[in-house]
């Protein structure tokens, strides 16, 4: 179970995204349990629209190539769901620590921290600020 926490007009919001079956997600918002119902057909084609106009054919590659230095040590912090980067906190040579913000992403129209799941270096951004992409992109890698 991943657990978010929303600040949304001054309110804060604690979010446990559990079980995902088909397009049925079951969450938790500060203790009440929702069942909720996510459109599919959108998803895949925001992302794809988005960046073509925006360039970011290179995006892709770039994570590809990544993965097969994961096992070495490295890791990368992945994107949890599709959206657009608005922020990015670091920069490469940046030392972290586990839990730190280094990503804002909007996703459905709210803003979401993403934060690095390790202590650690970042050794490669592989996003721009305005950048569409997918759920588990390699957003940035931590060695």
């Amino acid at each position: 179970m991943k657990e978010y926490k929303y600040k949304i007009n001054g309110n804060i919001y604690k979010v446990a995204i559990g079980d995902i079956e088909d397009n049925i997600a079951h969450v938790e918002v500060n203790g009440t349990p929702y069942t909720v119902e996510m459109e599919k057909a959108p998803q895949p084609a925001k992302p794809v629209v988005k960046p073509v106009a925006n360039k970011p054919a290179p995006a892709p590659a770039t994570p590809v190539s990544k993965p097969a230095a994961t096992p070495s040590g490295k890791s990368g912090v992945k994107s949890p769901l599709p959206g657009v980067i608005l922020e990015i906190k670091v920069k490469v040579g940046d030392v972290v620590k586990r839990g730190q913000t280094v990503i804002i992403l909007e996703a459905m129209k709210m803003e979401n921290n993403i934060n690095a799941d390790k202590d650690g270096t970042i050794t490669a951004i592989n996003v721009n600020k305005g950048d569409s992409v997918l759920e588990g992109t390699d957003l940035v890698i931590i060695e």
